[in-house]
């Protein structure tokens, strides 16, 4: 699997003869310099874990330029496709869906999930984490989470060897609680933290977390540079 990291928590996994793109904000993202056309290039599949601005990003325009398909959870689904996207799998917490290269499934996360129309909230739907399984590898995307006891049964059913963890506090985990969510529930091989540094209101380095991590393995992958895992 070759994953690529744009800052905050948009990712790109390219495996097998699939593309996807999780949590797509590209546009507006001051840690991403390049353009939204070169990290969708040949994009199959968008994966969302909720409905916030800095999350579901540029998915609508990066879905009507490749006709990549949009996975989210049924509310955020389609009010995305009442937005001009074609191609979508709407889910929920605890669902499965094979698509082919990948199975994803939709786990709880502690958040919440709207976006502002007209100065007023809109609900779209809970959040979630999203767990990608290949033939060789799964990984778990936390979207944007506080801990929580469960994550012990998520690691029981899926077992996931790669983490993707927010880390930058105030919105979500903060280095204490997200090393201690990764030490206690879960066995991971590779640990990538997320969601820092974007704001100046959140974390701005990874320094704090993989001082708590005690050794082990965290990456933190150069952004916009391609890694093997």
């Amino acid at each position: 699997m070759k994953l690529t990291w744009f800052g905050h928590s948009a990712f790109r996994l390219e495996f097998g003869q699939t593309v996807l793109l999780i949590d797509p904000f590209l546009s507006g993202n001051p840690k991403y310099s390049g353009s939204m056309e070169q990290a969708a290039r040949g994009c199959t599949h968008i994966a969302l874990t909720h409905g916030h601005d800095d999350h579901v990003g540029d998915t609508v325009e990066i879905a009507k330029l490749t006709g990549a398909k949009v996975i989210a959870v049924y509310e955020l689904a389609l009010w995305l496709h009442d937005r001009g996207v074609e191609q979508f799998e709407p889910a929920n917490t605890g669902g499965t869906l094979d698509l082919g290269d990948f199975q994803i499934s939709f786990v709880e996360a502690r958040h919440s999930s709207s976006t502002i129309v007209e100065g007023r909230p809109v609900y779209l739907g809970n959040p979630c984490g999203v767990v990608i399984q290949t033939p060789e590898q799964t990984l778990y995307h936390m979207g944007d989470t506080e801990i929580f006891a469960d994550m012990a049964l998520i690691n029981k059913i899926y077992a996931p060897q790669i983490g993707i963890v927010p880390i930058g506090d105030r919105f979500t985990m903060g280095a204490r609680t997200a090393a201690l969510a990764c030490r206690s529930y879960f066995d991971f091989k590779t640990v990538i933290p997320c969601h820092y540094g974007t704001f100046p209101i959140i974390d701005q380095s990874p320094d704090k977390f993989i001082a708590e991590m005690e050794g082990q393995t965290v990456l933190v992958p150069e952004i916009g540079a391609p890694v093997e895992l």
